[in-house]
């Protein structure tokens, strides 16, 4: 990595400048009246020759109008082969408070890593060079971080505050990304990918050693990690309008997400990550954790799970001599379903109240869906191989289905049902 030609940064001076950390890369010293800034905003980029001036131009003009406090624009060229260096050189040497570095390989997550890595503002941010993100929403997302509130920050096209314009292929694709999110990692966070986010440099210097991805994973293992420390994520809704222009390859980039999901998962269920040395004011590593709440969660949920089969099973017993065991199965697993969701709403969840139940009761039925298939493909293979089987060896194939299907209706619950929402401080960004 060479660090190009760096101007003094713009913005108004911060009175307390941090000390700049001993292990960072080497950089260009900044001239000594000029102190480091408060924020430092990477824009990475890779073959971006046509988009690069406009967005670094219209960030700049935005910062210098509206930003109260000292800023840096960072360029980070992750292995350009178009006229993207030249441009970052000129618009470093053009504009105040701008800088570029180069990398010799690809990768979002590798110059976020890099030139966050090499940076002594106290507040590190990233922005995606299409500028789809509305930058009304820059300040909200960084002022939790510099006055100490919160750890990290990210944008959310998720929320109800937010206004998003794209296609229905991408806002399909998004929303099953971050629900797959919360059904396997349990995250409370709404948006995993949205490229907007900032985090405090003290907290940086102590998550990116423990981020191995430095592709587009990158962000999610990071949220993921900070999370399950205990680190506070601020959302802001943003107004974001999809670039037409993506270079984003979906398949493969969701083959890499889910390994990385995978990897990640692991490394979390053996206590590899040492999370008690990221929770806010440092600690002791406790070993491996569960996401809050999980464990009277699975506890609360096995006890109305193991009523509700007791339940199923007597209703099915009850209507098979009449209804035959297809029909028998499906009523009983219904109205069993329909108790289940009530009682897991009430005891499991913690919601009170009519609001929502409805909602809550057509999402369970979908629950239900699964259950049913899982239930009845497991009797049609056992009537199919065993034509005469005995009731009790129904009975033995429904308690294992049903054992299949709890586990992921658990699931379904928990990050599809009743998401997790755990309380964040939510502020929306000024209409464009």
């Amino acid at each position: 990595m060479r660090t190009a030609r760096r101007s003094a940064p713009a913005g108004r001076p911060t009175s307390v400048p941090p000390p700049a950390p001993a292990a960072l890369p080497r950089r260009a010293p900044l001239p000594a009246h000029h102190p480091d800034p408060v924020l430092d905003v990477v824009v990475p980029v890779y073959n971006e020759e046509n988009d690069l001036e406009p967005c670094v131009r219209r960030l700049h003009a935005h910062l210098a109008e509206t930003f109260p406090y000292s800023f840096r624009i960072t360029i980070a060229d992750n292995a350009s082969t178009d006229g993207t260096p030249r441009i970052a050189a000129r618009l470093a040497a053009e504009l105040p408070g701008t800088d570029w570095i180069r990398l010799a390989e690809k990768g979002r997550g590798r110059a976020l890593h890099a030139a966050w890595s090499r940076s002594s503002a106290p507040v590190l941010a990233y922005l995606d060079v299409d500028l789809s993100t509305d930058l009304a929403a820059l300040l909200p997302l960084v002022a939790p971080l510099i006055s100490g509130h919160s750890d990290i920050a990210i944008g959310t096209r998720l929320a109800r505050g937010s206004r998003v314009v794209r296609g229905p292929k991408r806002e399909f694709i998004s929303r099953c990304y971050n629900t797959l999110l919360r059904g396997t990692l349990a995250v409370g966070f709404s948006d995993a990918q949205c490229g907007f986010k900032a985090v405090r440099r003290d907290v940086a210097e102590r998550l990116l050693p423990l981020v191995e991805d430095r592709a587009w994973f990158f962000d999610t293992e990071l949220l993921v990690i900070a999370e399950r420390a205990g680190l506070r994520i601020h959302e802001v809704p943003v107004d974001w309008v999809d670039d037409p222009d993506s270079r984003v390859r979906i398949v493969s980039t969701a083959l890499a997400d889910l390994r990385g999901i995978a990897r990640l998962g692991r490394a979390l269920a053996c206590g590899r990550l040492p999370l008690g040395a990221l929770r806010r004011g440092g600690g002791h590593d406790d070993g491996p954790e569960l996401p809050p709440g999980l464990v009277p969660q699975l506890l609360r949920f096995a006890t109305v799970g193991v009523a509700s089969t007791l339940f199923y099973l007597l209703l099915y017993s009850a209507l098979r001599p009449a209804a035959g065991p297809q029909a028998a199965n499906a009523l009983a697993l219904l109205a069993s379903a329909l108790a289940n969701t009530a009682a897991n709403r009430r005891l499991t969840f913690g919601i009170r109240g009519r609001g929502g139940a409805v909602r809550h009761q057509l999402k369970g039925l979908a629950a239900f869906l699964v259950g049913l298939a899982l239930t009845s493909g497991s009797l049609a293979v056992l009537h199919h191989a065993a034509p005469a089987a005995a009731p009790r060896v129904e009975l033995a194939v429904l308690v294992a289905a049903n054992l299949a299907a709890t586990l992921v209706r658990f699931l379904l619950f928990r990050a599809w049902v009743f998401p997790g929402r755990p309380a964040r401080r939510k502020t929306g960004p000024a209409s464009s």
